[in-house]
């Protein structure tokens, strides 16, 4: 049995996520932030599912979630969890310790992961795919605004390069994906697409992948995004 982690998965995208891989048969570790707000994880409870507890923000979490899983092979982690910030970024408006509470979940923190479980990933040659966001390309850049969150997932995409190089002699596969502008709390009612659409796209894309497409930053709908 395939197995996967995703971060962030009691809610949106990631909660999504986990109902599409246990549908199809995998064991899904799904990690939360808080413990107060996983009553639809908990609905989805089953043999396949283990959920864990882990702020991808906290070190001793992450080592807490190493050690769990220390002899564990994993077929793919998906690194879900992210935050949008302020709504309003505009030039002005910065504060420099929410811009950096942004980038500390956003760009820090998946590469802190991929650190904690690059072994397990190892073990199986699996996949590390990190939910990036088409607004941090430079190229697509034609609106301004945005600073923090923009800022954060252009960082991201430069590790996810950096950690495509770094891991390929383990046989690891690193991609940075665009989920779409999908209708959630944090991507807001004006959406371009739903939950259901993304999730179907991006497992399609994963289910896809191969060692060629590392490093590369792919939308949901299989296209390759510029950087």
């Amino acid at each position: 049995m395939q197995n996967v982690l995703i971060t962030g998965a009691n809610r949106g995208i990631g909660l999504a996520l986990t109902q599409h891989y246990l549908k199809a048969g995998w064991q899904v570790i799904a990690t939360y932030r808080k413990a107060y707000d996983i009553e639809s994880l908990q609905a989805l409870s089953c043999p396949q599912l283990a959920l864990m507890q882990a702020d991808v923000g906290n070190d001793e979490d992450l080592e807490n979630l190493a050690q769990q899983l220390e002899s564990k092979g994993l077929d793919l982690i998906i690194n879900n969890a992210g935050v949008y910030g302020p709504r309003n970024q505009a030039l002005g408006t910065i504060d420099r310790q929410t811009w950096r509470d942004v980038l500390e979940v956003n760009t820090i923190s998946p590469l802190m992961l991929a650190q904690a479980l690059a072994d397990n990933l190892a073990q199986n040659q699996g996949t590390l795919a990190i939910i990036s966001s088409k607004v941090g390309s430079i190229d697509d850049n034609s609106g301004g605004e945005g600073y923090m969150y923009r800022s954060s997932k252009t960082a991201v995409n430069q590790v996810v390069k950096s950690l495509s190089i770094d891991l390929a002699p383990y046989n690891i596969t690193v991609v940075a994906l665009h989920p779409g502008w999908v209708r959630t709390d944090m991507g807001g009612p004006n959406g371009h697409i739903d939950v259901q659409e993304s999730v179907a796209g991006l497992t399609k894309v994963l289910a896809n992948l191969n060692p060629e497409l590392s490093g590369h930053f792919i939308n949901y709908d299989g296209n390759e995004i510029a950087w």
